[in-house]
């Protein structure tokens, strides 16, 4: 098949260049050889050439640089994400679960600590049914804080990965210091974004309800309470679902573009446009994987070694129970909250392939350049993730995620 002019020299993310005349089964023309024939080092350039070709080709870029790894260099299926975001704990344990224990301890402690002082020391009293009326509601109060906090945990996360993601694909060196070094700059416009997509679906949640709010503080009819109600709270919880699913993707797109905060909320709303429904499906999948493996499978054991050894955990023994819990809930959101983090970034790296083609694009930047990225160059590095906002072409969703759009002109 021929080529487009400019096309016979290619270069790919962890990859040589690749030159023309190197397909599997051309023969070799080296001087002193009969035709057909080569010397052995130059049949193994071939080779190498060959491969090199049939990875520039269409072959996936992955995790470790080399095809058939464990991430697909291409818009991905949703059981490649989930697969894909365990890969990436498995394969970079310390880059990931460091930070993951660190930001799951703080948030677990600090629920701990609120549990504590709201429930712990009132449960040292007599249990009456008014105590226990208010406790239902002071613990659904906690149990909704420690959901915030872990959301919010998630997001800081899913920011710290898309580096480590990132440079997985193009067959960089992965580092707990490297990870850090790539987050500092824009650490405190991630923690910013962070509360924005945390706290503006929960806003999106209290504005429907607040009629109820206001007809229960003022003793309006039962009645109107009511209907007020019944449609502020489905209203209320629909909107915070379609915002949190909007601006989700913003945490890594500030990072990986090195944008501003505005300008991560705006790549997020542009690149969930059309896909809603699909963006929630993946994260919704992901929630339902990590109920089960935070609560039925780590939690547990924890769980009942806190039934065996303090029982109802009342009296004395509340605090050396509640410690115990604790720890419970750092081991098992340590290792669920990557995972959560992890699909948010792949669900931002397939809308990127699918919606503006940056698969094939990347390519043909680094096609152009005829050069890979230098392992320490941070700016070379997200040069490379930055949009060219001016002549980027702009492709409708790839329905197939193997075969490039006929007539794109760019070819994998």
């Amino acid at each position: 098949m021929p080529r487009p002019d400019g096309w016979d020299a290619r270069a790919v993310p962890g990859g040589a260049a690749v030159t023309e005349g190197t397909a599997a089964g051309t023969e070799s023309t080296v001087p002193g050889a009969a035709p057909g024939t080569a010397p052995h080092s130059a049949a193994d350039t071939t080779t190498g050439k060959a491969a090199d070709a049939e990875r520039g080709a269409g072959a996936p870029l992955t995790l470790d640089g080399g095809a058939g790894g464990e991430i697909p260099f291409r818009p991905l299926s949703i059981s490649e994400m989930l697969d894909g975001a365990i890969a990436c704990v498995r394969l970079y344990p310390r880059a990931v679960l460091i930070p993951s224990v660190a930001v799951t301890v703080v948030i677990q402690v600090t629920v701990s600590i609120a549990a504590y002082f709201f429930v712990g020391r009132a449960a040292r009293d007599e249990i009456t049914p008014d105590w226990m009326i208010r406790s239902v509601g002071t613990q659904f109060t906690l149990g909704a804080f420690g959901l915030v906090l872990s959301a919010l945990g998630i997001v800081l996360l899913a920011g710290l990965l898309g580096p480590v993601v990132g440079r997985g694909l193009f067959g960089l060196p992965v580092s707990l210091r490297g990870a850090w070094r790539d987050l500092r700059p824009r650490s405190a416009r991630l923690a910013a974004v962070g509360a924005l997509i945390t706290f503006v679906p929960l806003l999106g949640l209290a504005l429907p309800v607040l009629p109820f709010v206001v007809f229960i503080a003022a003793d309006v009819h039962p009645a109107a309470s009511l209907l007020a109600g019944l449609a502020g709270f489905p209203a209320g919880a629909a909107l915070m679902v379609w915002l949190y699913v909007l601006l989700v993707l913003a945490a890594p797109a500030l990072v990986m573009e090195r944008e501003s905060v505005g300008g991560a909320l705006r790549r997020a709303r542009t690149l969930s446009a059309g896909r809603w429904w699909r963006t929630f499906g993946t994260l919704l999948l992901a929630i339902m994987i990590t109920v089960f493996m935070g609560l039925f499978a780590l939690r547990i054991p924890f769980l009942l070694a806190e039934l065996i050894f303090f029982g109802d955990g009342g009296g004395t023994e509340a605090l050396p129970a509640l410690t115990l819990d604790t720890i419970g809930r750092i081991v098992s959101w340590s290792v669920v909250l990557p995972f959560d983090a992890g699909v948010i970034v792949l669900l931002y790296m397939d809308r990127r392939m699918r919606r503006e083609g940056f698969d094939l694009e990347l390519r043909t930047r680094v096609h152009e350049s005829a050069a890979a990225v230098p392992a320490g160059d941070a700016d070379a590095f997200f040069g490379h993730w930055r949009p060219e906002r001016s002549d980027r072409p702009h492709r409708s969703d790839r329905p197939d995620p193997a075969v490039p759009p006929h007539g794109s002109g760019t070819m994998p």
